[in-house]
């Protein structure tokens, strides 16, 4: 039987992150790397669409912990330690430079996402961490101060320190294994995916996005804003979203089949909508209302909007009735869609649930109930928003871990 000082199971950023960390500390420990699969980093490889979104440009720790369904006040003791500035040095000092784009997102300058795996797999050689490939981890067993890690292949590993880094899973099973060590489970249940609207007119406009829309879901307070895009299946972009992850749990309860209300304007109440559509009508009552788009909208969306009002194309502005005008009105200020369904975000497949927070000792990312076992990554109840969120709870965890294990090590 091998033994190693620490094992850490899961080959993807978190795991890769804590590994290097803990080497650096203690250079001298023999770590390894588990990942079940025959891939390493693999979301890392499809994170922003090939491009890898690193990180958010968010430096103050208030702000970043709101991007985050889940985590709460926790997060500001991780993030308090291992911020968004100590994300940029750490890859700076690896020769590896972000940007910082329009809406915040973070890329390396050379836009490949092989540019992040490439660094990890660099510093793993340099720091000799030796990495498995097809080593499926079933159970972990406390023994004598120490861990035995049973594989699927009956390879039994002997581990001074055991970091958990596998990921989410869509499955509770999959979590059977982490339940023997004492832990519990919040249940895992999707996060960051699209609304589907399969009887929805607006499925004949893929494509077209507002830059300042609003989608809320009916029955709830749940609501945001920004841009909304228009897709083959139903409704995506920012505002969707992070209204998916944010009511991932109520959705999930509903069996994703509840209803939104859109605006595609950027006003902030139905009032001021009205007198602007009032003032228009006034001023051009012999225009064509469907040949002028209003609001900046696309020429496509308008039409839609006045042909839900019942305003076709041949009428100008003074034909307009009273009862046209308001539905024309609500489309614009509060559209209503049924959504049935949901698809995941392009390949960014992300759960919430997963281990409780509280069931760690923060910030180091230690097991309460199991001394020596440590967590990190999406495998915890944590999950942010698209824009690097998740990527950077994987940084910070990971780092923090990898701290504690590594210092722990030098004093046994």
């Amino acid at each position: 039987m091998e033994s190693v000082d620490l094992a850490v199971i899961g080959g993807g950023a978190a795991g890769f992150f804590a590994a290097i960390r803990a080497a650096e500390i203690n250079p001298s420990a023999k770590i390894h790397i588990l990942e079940k699969s025959g891939k390493l980093l693999s979301k890392v490889k499809i994170s922003g669409g090939g491009r890898c979104n690193v990180t958010h440009d968010c430096s103050h720790v208030s702000q970043l912990i709101q991007q985050y369904p889940r985590g709460g006040n926790a997060l500001k003791k991780m993030f308090g330690a291992f911020k968004v500035e100590d994300t940029v040095e750490w890859f700076a000092r690896r020769g590896v430079e972000l940007k910082v784009e329009k809406d915040g997102r973070m890329f390396p300058l050379t836009d490949n996402s092989q540019t992040i795996i490439d660094c990890f797999l660099q510093e793993a050689k340099r720091l000799r961490i030796q990495v498995h490939l097809h080593f499926p981890v079933n159970k972990v067993k406390a023994e004598e101060g120490a861990f035995l890690l049973y594989s699927s292949k009956d390879n039994v590993l002997r581990a001074k320190k055991v970091l958990v880094a596998t990921g989410g899973h869509p499955k509770e099973e999959a979590y059977n294994w982490l339940r023997e060590t004492g832990h519990s489970l919040s249940s895992p249940i999707p996060s960051l995916f699209t609304f589907n609207s399969p009887a929805n007119p607006l499925r004949k406009l893929p494509g077209i996005s507002v830059p300042k829309g609003l989608v809320r879901i009916e029955g709830t307070k749940l609501q945001y804003e920004g841009p909304v895009l228009i897709t083959h299946w139903g409704f995506s972009g920012p505002a969707v979203l992070k209204l998916s992850a944010f009511g991932a749990r109520w959705v999930h309860e509903q069996d994703y089949t509840f209803v939104i209300h859109i605006r595609w304007v950027a006003v902030t109440s139905e009032e001021e909508l009205r007198a602007q559509l009032k003032a228009y009508q006034q001023a051009h009552p012999k225009r064509l209302v469907q040949g002028h788009p209003l609001f900046e909208l696309p020429q496509r969306l308008w039409a839609y909007a006045c042909e839900q009002a019942e305003i076709y194309p041949e009428k100008v502005w003074a034909e307009v009735s009273r009862k046209s005008f308001n539905k024309l009105l609500e489309c614009l200020f509060r559209d209503r869609q049924e959504i049935k369904g949901k698809t995941t975000f392009k390949e960014e497949f992300v759960t919430c649930g997963g281990i409780p927070l509280s069931e760690l000792h923060l910030p180091q990312m230690e097991s309460r109930l199991s001394p020596g076992l440590f967590f990190a990554g999406e495998v915890l109840d944590v999950d942010g928003i698209t824009g690097g969120f998740n990527f950077q709870h994987a940084w910070t965890s990971g780092w923090l871990a990898g701290s504690h294990i590594g210092r722990s090590l030098a004093e046994i």
